[in-house]
C-alpha cells in the first residue's frame, strides 16, 4: 500500500506527447521531481513524497517512454531540449510559477538546464547522484556502449544495445544492482527492476542516441548560468556515475555539497531518512520554509514519548500496563502516545493522551489488511513492502523529538526509529528503550530459497546495527524469558538466537495487559458477564487489525455442527475494531460484537477460544486457563515460529492450520478442547512491574 496517494492527477499534451502528472499536499512553496532516466518512473521517490508534501506542494511526473507517460517511437522526441521542454509544460499546465527542483542521476542535469535557460521558474535545485558530460563516464561502461557486443557479455559489457535487446530483463537487473550497491539494499532492487521492467530496450536505446541536442548543452558554461541556491549529493561509492561530477557540478554552481559515505547512486532511496532531513533544511534555509523549532516545554518533571506497535491491540494492552507501572514510580510522569488506529481508540477508552502528531501516520494496521489473503499473510513481505510507510512515519516521529524535548522514547516494535536510528546514530534524540516480543525475521522452507537469502540478509543487517552501535537502544528488552527464544539460528553464517539474543538483551518475562488473578474469580466473572446459565459459552475472536474475516467465516460454518454435539453451546464473535459486523452471515443464536475494550476479561471467563496466533491473546488465554484453539496465519513467520514454540513451552492452546481446518473438523477440536483441557503452565503476572523497573532507570 501506499504512504499517500496524489489528491490530483492528469495530463499534459506537449506536442503530441502525453505526460502524466500527480500532485500531492498543498504547500505554499512547490517542490517538483523531475523523471530520471526513462529507465523507471516517478514511484523513484516513494520515499520523499509523502512526508515532503505534509508542507510542500510536491508534484511528480513520469518520463516520456515509461509509467502512465506516452512512449514516443522516434529518437528525436528524446532530446533534453524536449525533456527540459516538459519541465516547463508540466508546471505550466498545473500553473506553478516557480518550483524547487529534485534531480537524480540524469534529470540532476535536466534540473540544472532548467535553472539556467528559464531562472525565473526554479527556485532551487537539489541534485543526487548526478550524471553530466563535464566528466567522463566510466571508462568500461563507454566501451562497452561503443563497442561490439561480445560474446557471453559480463558486468558492464552488458551495458550495450545489441544486449539490451537480447535480454533487456537481465541487463536490468545487472545495471540496478550497480545502482543499488550498498549491502541490504535488496528492496530498493527489486522495486527499481519492477519499474523498469515497464518499459523496453527499444525506448531505452533511442534516450540515449537522442541525448545530444545542440540547442542545449550540458556544459561548464550551464552550469555558471545556475544563479539559485543548489544542493548536491552524492554516495562516495557510486558505481554508476563518478563521484567527480557532483564535486565538480558543487564547484560551477556553488552549492553545498552533501558526501554519503558508502553511498552509491540512489542515496535518496537507500539513505531516505538522511535525505529527507537534508533536503527540508536546505529549503528551510534558502526559501524560508518550515523545519522543526525546538521549543521549550514547561509541564511534567519527566515527558516519556510511547510507540506502540499498531498491528492489532496486543502491544498496547501491554504497553498501557508497563505505562501505569510506571506511573507508580513517577506520579507526575507525563505520556505522550504517538499511535494509529485501532490503538487510538484503545487509548482514547483509557483516557490516554494521544499526540496530535499522530494524524500525520500512515496507516500501518491498513498495509497490513491490504497484504493478506484468506487466512494468508506473508509478514515478513509485508513489512517489506511496508517501507514507504515505514519512512514517512519515522520522519514524523523525529519532527516531534526536533520539536519537543522528551525523557525517553519506548519503542515497541517500532521498526522505523530502530532502523534509521541505527542507519543514522546521529539523528538520536533522546535516550531509547527498545521493546519486543521477538527477535529474528524467519523463511519458510516450502518459499524457496529466496525467502531464505532475504530473511538472513535482515537478520544480518540488524546484527549488524546492533553490534556496531550499541548506545542507538539504551535498553533492549525482551518480552519473556531466555527460554522463550526459538531454538533457530539468524541464517547461513550467523549466530544462534539462543547464543547471541542473551547477549543484547534484558528479560522482563512475559508482560500481560491485566493478569487474570487480579479479575476476581471465575464463577464472578461468569456472573458479570452472563455466562453462568448453563450454557458452554465459546468466544470467537480476531484481533484489531482486520485480517481475520476469513477465519470468522470458516468459524461461523462450523457452528452448526459443533451445537449437534453442544447443544448448549453459546456462540459469541468478536469482530474487532477494523471489521464490519454486518459483512457476516450470522446462524441463528450467534451474536456478534465489534470492538470489546476488556476482551480479556471476558476470555478469561468464558469456556473456550477460537482465536489467531497472536501472541497476546494467546497468553492472556494460557494465564486465564481457558481452553482454546488457534489458527496462525499461514506465511505468517511470527504466529507459526515464535508464538508457536512459545505456546508450546507453556503447554497452552491447540494449534490448527486453516488450510487443513474444515468445518467438521473444527467442531472436532472444539469437542475434544472442551473434554479435555490441558492445564497450561503459569504466566508471570509482574512482568510490566519488572519492565516499569528497567525503565525507571532511564529516567
Amino acid at each position: 500500500m501506499r504512504a499517500k496517494l496524489p489528491h490530483t492527477e492528469g495530463t499534459t499534451d506537449r506536442d503530441g506527447v502525453n505526460l502524466h502528472y500527480e500532485i500531492y499536499g498543498d504547500g505554499a512553496e512547490t517542490i517538483l521531481f523531475v523523471p530520471t532516466w526513462a529507465l523507471i518512473h516517478s514511484r523513484v521517490w516513494k520515499a520523499q513524497v509523502p512526508y515532503l508534501s505534509e508542507r510542500f506542494r510536491v508534484i511528480t511526473f513520469d518520463p516520456r517512454g515509461n509509467g502512465k507517460s506516452d512512449r514516443p517511437d522516434n529518437p528525436d522526441a528524446y532530446t533534453i531540449d524536449k525533456i527540459v521542454a516538459d519541465v516547463i509544460a508540466v508546471m505550466d499546465e498545473i500553473g506553478v510559477e516557480k518550483a524547487a527542483l529534485v534531480g537524480l542521476s540524469f534529470s540532476s542535469a535536466i534540473a540544472f538546464a532548467v535553472a539556467a535557460y528559464h531562472p525565473d521558474r526554479v527556485s532551487a535545485v537539489i541534485s543526487t547522484g548526478a550524471w553530466s558530460p563535464i566528466v567522463p563516464p566510466k571508462k568500461e561502461r563507454a566501451d562497452a556502449y561503443a563497442n561490439d557486443l561480445v560474446d557471453h557479455p559480463q558486468l558492464w559489457q552488458k551495458y550495450n544495445p545489441d544486449y539490451w535487446r537480447k535480454d533487456y530483463p537481465d541487463f536490468v537487473r545487472f545495471f540496478l544492482d550497480r545502482v543499488h550497491n550498498e549491502p541490504h539494499s535488496t528492496k530498493q532492487h527489486e522495486d527499481a527492476v519492477a519499474w523498469a521492467l515497464e518499459g523496453d530496450a527499444e525506448m531505452l536505446i533511442m534516450t540515449q542516441e537522442a541525448r545530444d541536442t545542440p540547442e542545449i548543452a550540458i556544459d561548464e558554461d550551464m552550469y555558471r548560468k545556475v544563479q539559485c541556491p543548489s544542493l548536491i549529493c552524492v554516495g562516495d561509492n557510486d558505481d554508476v556515475t563518478p563521484p567527480e561530477t557532483s564535486f565538480a557540478i558543487a564547484e560551477l554552481t556553488g552549492g553545498e555539497l552533501q558526501v554519503f559515505e558508502d553511498g552509491g547512486h540512489a542515496i535518496h532511496a537507500r539513505f531516505p531518512a538522511r535525505f529527507n532531513t537534508l533536503m527540508r533544511d536546505f529549503l528551510a534555509r534558502h526559501l524560508g520554509t518550515w523545519k522543526p523549532e525546538s521549543r521549550k516545554v514547561t509541564s511534567a518533571p519527566k515527558r516519556v514519548l510511547y510507540l506502540s506497535s499498531p498491528i492489532g491491540l496486543g502491544h498496547a494492552r501491554r504497553d498501557l500496563a508497563v505505562t501505569r507501572e510506571l506511573r507508580k514510580l513517577h506520579p507526575d510522569l507525563q505520556v505522550d502516545w504517538l499511535a494509529q488506529d485501532p490503538v487510538i481508540r484503545f487509548l482514547d477508552a483509557n483516557t490516554e493522551r494521544v499526540h496530535p502528531a499522530s494524524k500525520l501516520l500512515a496507516n500501518e494496521s491498513a498495509h497490513i489488511e491490504a497484504e493478506c489473503g484468506e487466512h494468508d499473510l506473508h509478514a515478513f513481505q509485508a513489512i517489506r513492502n511496508m517501507d514507504e510507510i515505514l519512512i514517512k512515519n519515522f520522519m514524523v516521529f523525529q519532527e516531534v523529538l526536533e520539536e519537543e524535548s522528551y525523557d525517553l522514547v519506548i519503542a515497541d516494535e517500532a521498526w522505523d526509529v530502530d532502523h534509521y536510528w541505527h542507519e543514522h546514530p546521529d539523528l538520536k534524540k533522546a535516550p531509547m528503550a527498545w521493546f519486543t516480543d521477538f527477535v529474528g525475521w524467519l523463511p519458510f522452507a516450502e518459499n524457496g530459497p529466496r525467502e531464505a537469502f532475504l530473511t538472513t540478509d535482515y537478520n544480518a543487517e540488524m546484527i549488524k546495527h546492533v553490534e556496531g552501535h550499541p548506545d542507538v537502544r539504551d535498553r533492549s528488552i525482551f518480552v519473556g524469558t531466555s527460554d522463550d527464544i526459538v531454538n533457530r539460528d539468524f541464517g547461513d553464517g550467523l549466530p544462534q538466537m539462543r547464543d547471541w539474543i542473551p547477549k543484547h538483551f534484558e528479560f522482563s518475562d512475559y508482560i500481560i495487559g491485566q493478569h487474570p488473578s487480579e479479575f476476581g474469580s471465575r464463577d464472578d466473572l461468569r456472573v458479570e458477564f452472563g455466562y453462568d446459565d448453563g450454557r458452554t459459552t465459546c468466544i470467537v475472536a480476531v484481533g484489531g487489525s482486520g485480517v481475520g474475516a476469513a477465519l470468522i467465516q470458516r468459524i461461523l460454518k462450523a457452528v452448526p455442527l459443533a451445537r449437534t454435539r453442544i447443544p448448549e453451546l453459546r456462540i459469541i464473535v468478536v469482530a474487532g475494531p477494523r471489521l464490519d459486523p454486518a459483512m457476516f452471515d450470522l446462524p441463528d443464536g450467534v451474536e456478534m460484537r465489534a470492538f470489546v475494550p476488556d476482551l480479556d476479561r471476558h476470555l478469561a471467563a468464558c469456556d473456550l477460544a477460537l482465536v489467531q496466533g497472536g501472541l497476546t491473546t494467546c497468553m492472556e488465554l494460557a494465564a486465564a486457563g481457558t481452553p482454546f484453539l488457534y489458527f496462525p496465519l499461514r506465511n505468517h513467520f511470527e504466529q507459526n515460529f515464535h508464538v508457536a514454540s512459545r505456546l508450546e513451552r507453556y503447554n497452552a492452546g491447540r494449534k490448527m492450520i486453516f488450510a487443513e481446518s474444515d468445518p467438521e473438523r473444527i467442531a472436532t477440536a472444539m469437542l475434544e478442547e472442551l473434554g479435555a483441557p490441558r492445564i497450561p503452565n503459569t504466566v508471570a503476572a509482574d512482568g510490566a512491574s519488572r519492565a516499569a523497573a528497567m525503565l525507571h532507570e532511564l529516567l
